[in-house]
């Protein structure tokens, strides 16, 4: 039998970063309500002001953005361009591919967040030089060790231009 969900009756809940710019609100992981193994279904709602996660590439997964509403900045080593409502953006595996949001607008940006799962995967967070062994969830600094996975983080705003920024008051 297949699930069924619609976007109005989702309940969206804050992560709970420790790092306010972070905190953006999820759906409950749908592929996971509807007993997929391997496909990850998430409903984002950034809004104004946040960043999505830390700038980041996956080694083994791919994702696949769907601009349900509204729009954002989207940071990628090719820079930084404007993503609206009714746009598809495809990460494959590699750091060519980092990525990270930025709602610079007045309104929430609504997303679909499409994720691969393979066995293992290692992301790596260019910005902080982080990397993140999934799903384990173990995160190392090339300085530190092991770390929190928001650890050198605190100064996302550093990597975006100002005008950008500027934006979204």
């Amino acid at each position: 039998m297949p699930h069924h969900y619609h976007l109005k009756d989702l309940p969206f809940q804050k992560r709970g970063a420790p790092i306010d710019v972070f905190d953006l609100m999820s759906s409950p992981r749908l592929g996971q309500l509807a007993g997929c193994k391997w496909l990850q279904v998430d409903i984002r709602r950034l809004e104004p002001g946040k960043f999505s996660f830390p700038y980041h590439a996956h080694r083994a997964s791919e994702e696949f953005f769907m601009i349900l509403s509204g729009q954002a900045t989207l940071r990628s080593p090719e820079g930084f361009r404007t993503v609206n409502a009714q746009e598809i953006v495809i990460f494959p595996a590699g750091a060519e591919h980092a990525h990270q949001l930025y709602n610079h607008g007045d309104e929430d940006c609504v997303y679909l967040d499409v994720r691969t799962t393979p066995a293992i995967d290692v992301v790596d967070y260019p910005d902080t030089g982080k990397v993140n062994i999934l799903p384990q969830m173990e995160i190392y600094d090339q300085k530190q060790g092991r770390c929190e996975y928001y650890s050198g983080e605190e100064n996302v705003a550093n990597h975006w231009p100002a005008d950008i920024l500027k934006q979204k008051k």
